[in-house]
């Protein structure tokens, strides 16, 4: 699959200026209402799955199901994630109306942190064979990791560069709306907002780690990997905005995650010999249809029958 330097350029461009709009149609009507997060959360998703017939009608069908795959299995990881942006966003006590800023440097700074490592995912594929079995493994302990606890604890405190920035940066004691930096007493200081970008960034780190190996058992195709993930990406923040109120209810989301990961972990192990010819020719509408039960049995579980909270 060629895809020539002009198709990554016009792709770069069109999210760079999807970002654009979204700052723009944000920043202009301040806090942001669950109408707006509804209606943006269906466009993301709309362009997202869209962007399905630009890759069949160039790359065939079955690059195009493969970035349908791709997407879905993003996308839900990137539901999966929300519950920890939450978690900072309370630890922090971030104003809701700064929220928007932290998480639109964190799309930025998660689309980034993929294109390395996507980058750098392909190339280790490409020069050693070996380099999927070892994401399969990964993919396979982290399904495990997702079954045995139901909630990521987020402790701030504990990230040493939270706490090198504390020490070496002047800082207020209190937010100042949604700015990272202000002049106080003729004096530079930045505000905890600079913290919070900063825990962010490096949760995104953690974040694109355990994502990229998954994408990969589906395609090694690294522009349907990098178009995949980037438009399931976009839409975290207005899905944000749009569950904040509801996540307590998807308690059974890290058992459909498991299933998927645990799913395409052992599909990259089969990608070595003997069984080769089994994996390489499993039909794509197979792993699409385990991907999409999974999630959908997890999340309507969720929604039918949420667990009771823990007695006191």
């Amino acid at each position: 699959m060629h895809v020539p330097l002009w198709a990554w350029l016009a792709f770069v461009a069109l999210i760079l200026v999807l970002i654009v709009v979204d700052l723009l149609a944000h920043n202009r009507k301040g806090d942001v209402t669950m109408r707006s997060a509804a209606l943006w959360s269906v466009l993301w998703a709309v362009l997202g799955l869209a962007f399905t017939f630009v890759i069949w009608a160039a790359y065939g069908r079955e690059r195009a199901g493969e970035y349908v795959a791709g997407y879905l299995i993003e996308r839900a990881l990137a539901i999966d994630n929300l519950f920890v942006f939450a978690l900072l966003m309370n630890a922090f006590s971030v104003p809701r109306r700064a929220q928007h800023k932290v998480l639109m440097y964190g799309v930025v700074l998660a689309l980034v942190f993929r294109a390395v490592f996507i980058g750098l995912g392909a190339a280790l594929i490409e020069r050693f064979e070996w380099t999927l079995f070892a994401f399969g493994l990964f993919l396979i302990y982290t399904a495990v990791k997702l079954l045995r606890h139901d909630e990521m604890e987020v402790d701030p405190a504990r990230n040493p560069l939270l706490r090198l920035i504390r020490k070496r940066v002047p800082m207020t004691e209190e937010y100042v709306g949604d700015k990272v930096t202000v002049v106080q007493n003729r004096r530079r200081l930045f505000t905890p907002l600079l913290a919070v970008l900063v825990v962010v960034g490096t949760t995104d780190v953690v974040f694109a780690v355990d994502s990229i190996p998954a994408i990969f058992a589906i395609t090694t195709e690294t522009f349907v990997v990098f178009t995949s993930n980037a438009f399931a990406v976009l839409g975290l923040l207005a899905t944000y905005f749009l569950l904040a109120g509801m996540m307590d209810r998807f308690t059974y989301l890290n058992y459909g995650l498991a299933g998927v990961l645990a799913f395409v972990g052992a599909k990259m192990l089969l990608v070595d010999p003997p069984f080769t010819n089994w994996s390489t020719h499993l039909p794509i509408g197979l792993s699409l249809g385990v991907i999409a039960v999974c999630i959908g049995t997890s999340i309507a579980a969720s929604l039918r029958r949420p667990l009771r909270p823990p007695l006191a």
